[in-house]
């Protein structure tokens, strides 16, 4: 028939829908190579050199951090006893206004919180002079009391540091 042989005149042109690919499509594929095997370079965690390598900085920067804390526990510990000892010697002289005199190294720093019974005793006592109690140094030893002091001082209260033993160096060093 005449209208079998007929063609459009719009059939020259191919429809541009079918040469056209969709976002979707185009993204579908992309993905599909990268999850094939022969093409995975997403990387899935950490090598073993870079976990190695991370670790030893922490373990840098921890021993840098100790360090410094163990300095600065040190420093606030001589800080510590410097002022033990100085309320110490405020409370020795507020005894001494009392009784008009220091209690002697037998009666120690005993005689700050309770009335001494060794002579002298003293008449007009007024205590407790520490409020808290006798302290403790920071390394948990007690505070030693000299009258007179060592070294030609009136009276001396002394921590002996770290180790307990007069002398020493660092935090082992007396502490007047």
């Amino acid at each position: 028939s005449p209208l079998s042989t007929f063609h459009s005149p719009l059939s020259i042109f191919h429809s541009p829908l079918s040469t056209f690919h969709s976002p979707l499509s185009t993204l579908h594929s992309s993905l599909s190579t990268l999850h094939s095997p022969c093409r995975r370079t997403a990387r899935r965690g950490f090598s073993l050199i870079e976990l190695m390598v991370a670790v030893s900085i922490m373990m840098l920067l921890a021993g840098v951090a100790t360090v410094s804390y163990m300095k600065f526990l040190s420093r606030a510990r001589v800080a510590r006893a410097s002022s033990d000892i100085s309320a110490i010697k405020a409370a020795l002289d507020a005894y001494k206004l009392d009784n008009h005199a220091y209690p002697t190294t037998r009666q120690g720093l005993a005689a700050l919180i309770e009335k001494p019974s060794a002579p002298p005793v003293p008449q007009r006592w007024d205590g407790p002079y520490l409020q808290d109690g006798l302290p403790q140094d920071p390394w948990g030893g007690e505070y030693v009391y000299f009258i007179p002091g060592r070294d030609g001082q009136t009276l001396e209260v002394v921590s002996y540091g770290a180790d307990g033993q007069p002398g020493g160096d660092g935090e082992d060093a007396d502490i007047p």
